[in-house]
């Protein structure tokens, strides 16, 4: 069983920048792909960015060059330091483990979900 705990989000102007944080249980975080997904209200859940244990990092167009994911695999931690905040960006961002070295896009691909934390940007 993997436990996930999101922290970091909050309200901001646009143009503003958030870090995100999932901490994770368990010793073998590092064999697993780990993904951002968000979801607005009254939307379906999408992925924003994934970062397979290969260490090969994928990102939705929509945040492209504005969105960083990370991982510290010492601390079992995954990352997303989100810059130039957009009002579109405004939803509830979930943290998710894929318990294989490969990334999907999917959110029923993953095995693991945190509670999420909310991020909204006001323009």
């Amino acid at each position: 069983q993997v436990q996930l705990v999101e922290s970091g989000g909050g309200s901001v102007q646009a143009g503003g920048s958030l870090r995100l944080s999932c901490a994770a249980s368990g010793r073998t975080f590092s064999t697993y792909c780990m993904a951002w997904f968000r979801q607005a209200a009254g939307k379906q859940r999408e992925w924003v960015a994934m970062h397979s244990a290969y260490g090969y990092t994928t990102y939705a167009e929509s945040v492209q060059g504005r969105f960083t994911i990370s991982r510290d695999n010492t601390k079992s931690t995954l990352y997303l330091q989100m810059n130039n905040l957009k009002p579109e960006d405004t939803a509830m961002y979930y943290c998710a483990a894929r318990v294989t070295w490969s990334c999907a896009l999917g959110p029923n691909d993953y095995n693991y979900w945190g509670q999420g934390t909310q991020v909204t940007v006001s323009s």
